[in-house]
């Protein structure tokens, strides 16, 4: 199963700013390019924190505006950055994203080097993914390529990212493996499964386990 790498949809041309950018540089940069955050880099290209609208208003909340001494993006940035790397998949960024509660990411090498970012919005295009590729992908990859379900055994109906399953598999233990694999696919907002299975496995499988457990 192929799934979309955060490579696919990073921008690789990203605004950046030092530790020492001022605060108001940085401000301007995220007005000019309309973006809300920015990665912080050191002299060798490496993410030391984030930059964001919050932090640029948490700042202002918590000092007065007349300090002697502008800060600077090291002064308010988040750190360490949340980061993630180009071949880990949308889904796995998606779902860190939700963790740490950040709006984007910046992807970076083995080395913490910047390579690209990528944000929620990029990550939600893979939710415009059409009805008819996602059909061609459960029915050629998932049913056929790795249940080896037989042509014609399920029905699959996609409407809007809705996968709708009609149908029967060979072996109970396929049902949740199905499910699981159909969930996980890019562009897939949700699954209704009606299939059924010919063969109840489960309940020679359990039995093995249990013989093999015995002790002799």
């Amino acid at each position: 199963m192929k799934h979309m790498k955060v490579a696919d949809l990073m921008t690789d041309e990203v605004a950046s700013v030092t530790p020492d950018t001022t605060f108001k540089d940085v401000a301007k940069l995220l007005a000019q390019y309309d973006i809300t955050g920015v990665p912080v880099l050191d002299d060798q290209d490496r993410v030391v924190g984030v930059v964001s609208q919050t932090d640029l208003l948490a700042h202002t909340a918590r000092h007065n505006s007349a300090v002697a001494v502008p800060p600077s993006a090291g002064d308010v940035m988040s750190a360490p950055a949340v980061t993630v790397h180009p071949e880990e998949t949308v889904a796995d960024a998606a779902r860190l994203m939700t963790r740490r509660s950040v709006e984007r990411l910046p992807v970076v090498d083995v080395e913490d080097r910047l390579v690209g970012i990528v944000t929620r919005r990029d990550l939600l295009r893979t939710f415009l993914r059409p009805d008819s590729e996602i059909r061609r992908r459960v029915t050629d990859e998932i049913l056929a390529e790795v249940l080896r379900v037989p042509a014609g055994d399920v029905d699959v109906h996609v409407v809007d990212g809705i996968v709708t399953l009609d149908g029967q598999v060979e072996l109970r233990s396929q049902l949740p493996v199905l499910r699981n694999l159909v969930e996980h696919l890019d562009g897939v907002v949700a699954v209704a499964s009606r299939v059924t299975a010919r063969t109840d496995d489960t309940a020679t499988a359990q039995a093995d386990r249990a013989r093999h457990a015995m002790p002799w």
